[in-house]
């Protein structure tokens, strides 16, 4: 019998050479940039330009807002939903969970479009309300998903063994269901937060001047060639502020509970 030649890693050289090119060396850029003014020399006024604008930190608190207002509407839909879908009878038909993952392997843009012509159709113009269901359009299936996953997963014994303690259908949700789909949970919110922080597509095609987010700043510095290092700068600023939501995410995901895994001996783990 021949051994195989390639180790489970080698595979994984095509992925990390795609993720230097096209994600580490963009982020190194956007560094050097940051920290460059218009001369070439190094400097710290791109900074002072992004924190001494106090349109930069009132944009910085409206994305804000807008992104946990969106990931919060998100999760008030998705959970109920995604408790059905993976109740019975409803877990028996996959179709209907699909039905709203489908629009997921849409054109981003082409969504967008079709739900500002629908808008229109009601009567509603571009503003706040209209950015706010695009958003929600756009980001609930990424917090279904996760959600949907944990739950049709999750041990139906825990469930039953709370039903013979005596536990009705209230406490059996607040005490058994909900803290083990934590973790469904955190994937939903970290997946819909971190790229609506970061988008701008959505705002510029159903807002208007009052719900510009910080994505669009970033592009307008990045369109003029004499501000790329602001630009650089308010984007190293959005990562950091992304990066720490992903340290609180991995940190909160860690405490939630975890169901035990029954191995063929018998045993758990």
């Amino acid at each position: 019998m021949t051994k195989n030649k390639f180790r489970p890693s080698f595979f994984a050289i095509p992925w990390g050479v795609i993720s230097v090119i096209f994600v580490v060396f963009p982020l190194i850029l956007v560094f050097v940039y940051a920290f460059i003014g218009e001369d070439g020399n190094f400097t710290f006024e791109n900074f002072a330009a992004v924190f001494g604008e106090i349109s930069n930190l009132t944009l910085l608190l409206k994305t804000i807002g807008i992104s946990l207002l969106t990931t919060v509407i998100c999760l008030l839909i998705a959970y109920p939903t995604a408790l059905i879908l993976s109740s019975a009878p409803f877990n028996r038909y996959v179709v209907l969970a699909l039905l709203f993952i489908i629009p997921m392997w849409m054109n981003f843009v082409l969504r967008v479009i079709a739900m500002r012509s629908l808008l229109y159709i009601f009567g509603i113009n571009n503003g706040f309300f209209a950015t706010m269901i695009g958003m929600v359009y756009d980001f609930l299936p990424f917090m279904l998903l996760p959600i949907y996953t944990v739950l049709t997963n999750m041990d139906k014994s825990y469930k039953e063994a709370s039903f013979d303690l005596g536990a009705n259908g209230f406490v059996t949700f607040f005490k058994v269901t909900l803290p083990l789909s934590f973790g469904g949970i955190m994937s939903g919110i970290t997946m819909v937060f971190m790229p609506v922080f970061s988008a701008y597509a959505i705002t510029g095609m159903l807002g208007d001047a009052k719900t510009n987010v910080l994505g669009g700043r970033i592009n307008a510095f990045f369109s003029n060639s004499s501000t790329w290092g602001v630009g650089s700068a308010l984007s190293f600023v959005l990562l950091i502020i992304v990066f720490l939501t992903m340290i609180l995410s991995e940190l909160l995901s860690r405490r939630a509970p975890k169901q035990k895994q029954t191995t063929k001996g018998g045993t758990t783990k």
